[in-house]
């Protein structure tokens, strides 16, 4: 086809550079590995990191939790840790876990205790308290431990000791716990 009359196109055909010619199309540029690989790598391990130590914490808290817990697992322990925590290391708090709920009638090894330390004043000495051997009677949830307490001290560079039977009454009701104490004999 003819281009119109006083067109400024040129008749001549249109001249092409031949294709061996042409510069060589450019390389296409290498694809670009996408981060998503990474990035789910690290939310895996993020994530099992996190569980790994939400376990450790629930383990160290149940094993903390057993190693601390007052053990009130028969009348026997039960009256051996009240006899520790109250007159062997006068520690009232410590005590308070081994007792009974509740009423508890605790006065005459509460008065021992204070005559004890009236004494420790009065002589310039320690005086310490052990125990021997318990025996146990179990009646259902109620038990009677019999016990001799052993206390010692030096005075003047003499070793005293004395021996006195006592009778502790023990109920379980969420473990065992000490209700009473009284002198025997």
């Amino acid at each position: 086809m003819q281009p119109p009359a006083g067109s400024q196109v040129s008749r001549v055909p249109a001249q092409r550079t031949p294709p061996e010619q042409l510069a060589p199309p450019a390389p296409a540029p290498a694809p670009v590995r996408p981060k998503r690989r990474l990035r789910t790598v690290l939310a895996v391990v993020a994530g099992v990191l996190a569980l790994v130590c939400a376990g450790g914490g629930i383990v160290g808290f149940v094993l903390y939790d057993r190693a601390t817990a007052p053990d009130r697992s028969a009348p026997d322990v039960v009256v051996a840790n009240y006899i520790q925590a109250f007159m062997a290391d006068r520690n009232d708090t410590k005590a308070q876990e081994f007792t009974c709920e509740g009423k508890t009638d605790l006065a005459s090894l509460q008065a021992l205790r204070d005559d004890l330390v009236a004494r420790e004043k009065k002589f310039d000495t320690t005086i310490s308290v052990s125990w021997g051997a318990l025996s146990t009677e179990k009646s259902g949830d109620e038990a009677l431990v019999q016990v001799d307490l052993i206390i010692s001290a030096y005075v003047d560079g003499i070793s005293q000791s004395d021996r006195q039977a006592w009778r502790f009454n023990t109920r379980r009701s969420d473990g065992w716990g000490v209700c009473t104490a009284e002198r025997v004999g």
